[in-house]
């Protein structure tokens, strides 16, 4: 069962059965990656508006949805991108998955790493290797280069998730063009997956690799974290430059699995690639506030004692690293992250993240993925448009007046380390010497 599915699953199973009256609430959920926002209204609207639209769709999408996106990505990515290089699809998900049916050779994988990745590679029964970030969080040439030379196909592909989940990091344009001369030289193709490219909170920052490698990026992105739409499941491929035959392989696979993408989604698309005041201003105004959650929630956690985090640059996660309590965690037959994770759903923390085997990291590794979307994101809109919080003062009383859930939370997980924390003393404190002769006591 993929790890998102499992631990969905679990999720549901452990509040249905819990007893306890003050568990009615739920739980604290740091685990799931969907945007907290309303659907666009121009989006919303352009659906009603085409819901009469019951034909089929051309394979590739609509014309004019992929002439919005080629504006779209030379708008705000500065890419020049011919509108016969764009391929919708139901998702990025979808459209990965259907790139690594067609592309050849061995997989490169950096770690940790959104969850659904390796599930995909694994059905397909490709070849892949792990190749684990540098300490700032990101891969580095040098490390690419030296994986590459022990791998044996002439071709290979790089899996670059650029804003990262789940770091939130992004790369720089000069470490874009470090990444691209290495694939350049031993001829490795990137996928290129950037669905979270519009929640950058310094937008200038984003560089995409379709820019730096045009010639050997398949860049994705679609309407589900920038425009809080996952349900929509709309995404797109903008294919590398020059390369013809790929897209009429790619174009039968589409056409075998499901046909096309909806003909009324594509057309609720359009108004969300398009140029408007009122998009603007959505895509503004939720980049804000994702930048104040995911500080608030940096700043919280890293004042935990032991407990060290990636500083979010994008997207709605941060990496939390919960290493410096294994010992504790062992000393409590918490052998590794996916218990980790399930104790501290239990009763009475009720507080759900994503554990470090899920993100493709060792078993052992008590890292953890946080989400901070858990509050009412259309009322968090109305409030930062009623009162734009400037200060300090100001976010953190906006984050407990709009994220009552996420301040409960991080002090949840801060009670939940103190008492394994005491539960470890505990035991230390219960080992007597008798006869000269350490008697451990249960």
């Amino acid at each position: 069962m993929p790890e998102n599915l499992k631990l969905n699953t679990f999720l549901q199973e452990f509040h249905s059965d819990c007893k306890h009256p003050e568990c009615s609430f739920g739980f604290y959920g740091f685990a799931f990656g969907q945007s907290p926002f309303p659907v666009p209204e121009p989006v919303k609207r352009a659906l009603i508006e085409n819901a009469d639209k019951g034909a089929y769709a051309g394979v590739p999408g609509i014309q004019e949805l992929r002439e919005t996106i080629s504006k779209y990505n030379k708008r705000n990515f500065d890419i020049d991108v011919d509108p016969s290089r764009v391929y919708v699809g139901p998702g990025t998900k979808e459209l990965i998955f259907n790139l690594l049916e067609i592309l050849h050779g061995t997989v490169i994988l950096p770690t940790p790493a959104w969850l659904g990745y390796l599930p995909q590679i694994r059905f397909l029964k490709k070849n892949y290797h792990m190749l684990h970030v540098a300490k700032n969080g990101k891969i580095t040439p040098n490390d690419l280069e030296h994986l590459t030379l022990r791998l044996h196909d002439r071709q290979k592909i790089l899996i670059l998730n650029n804003p990262n989940n789940p770091t939130g990091l992004i790369y720089s344009r000069l470490e874009l063009e470090e990444i691209a001369d290495v694939c350049r030289k031993h001829d490795i193709l990137v996928i290129s997956d950037e669905i979270y490219a519009l929640t950058t909170y310094d937008i200038n920052k984003f560089v995409s690799m379709g820019k730096i490698y045009p010639e050997g990026t398949f860049v994705t992105n679609g309407l589900s974290k920038s425009h809080a739409a996952g349900g929509y499941r709309l995404g797109y491929v903008v294919f590398p430059q020059h390369a013809t035959e790929l897209k009429k392989q790619f174009k039968k696979i589409l056409a075998t699995e499901y046909t096309a993408t909806s003909t009324p989604i594509q057309h609720a698309a359009i108004a969300g690639f398009s140029e408007s005041r009122e998009m603007d201003e959505y895509l503004e105004i939720t980049r804000r506030i994702h930048e104040i959650m995911g500080w608030y929630t940096y700043e919280g956690l890293n004042r935990i004692d032991g407990v060290k985090t990636t500083k979010p640059e994008s997207t709605f996660y941060l990496l939390a690293d919960f290493n410096a309590y294994s010992d504790d965690f062992l000393a409590n037959k918490i052998t590794n992250s996916q218990k980790f994770s399930e104790s501290l759903i239990q009763h009475p923390y009720h507080t759900a993240l994503v554990g470090g085997d899920s993100l493709v990291l060792e078993r052992t590794d008590f890292s953890a993925r946080i989400a901070f979307i858990d509050y009412n994101g259309k009322k968090a809109m109305e409030n930062y448009v009623e009162c734009q919080p400037k200060t300090n003062s100001d976010k953190i009383e906006f984050v407990k007046n709009n994220a009552p859930k996420i301040v409960d939370g991080i002090a949840m997980i801060e009670r939940y380390l103190k008492d394994l924390k005491k539960e470890t003393n505990s035991k230390i404190s219960h080992q007597k010497t008798t006869d000269g002769e350490t008697v451990s006591i249960p």
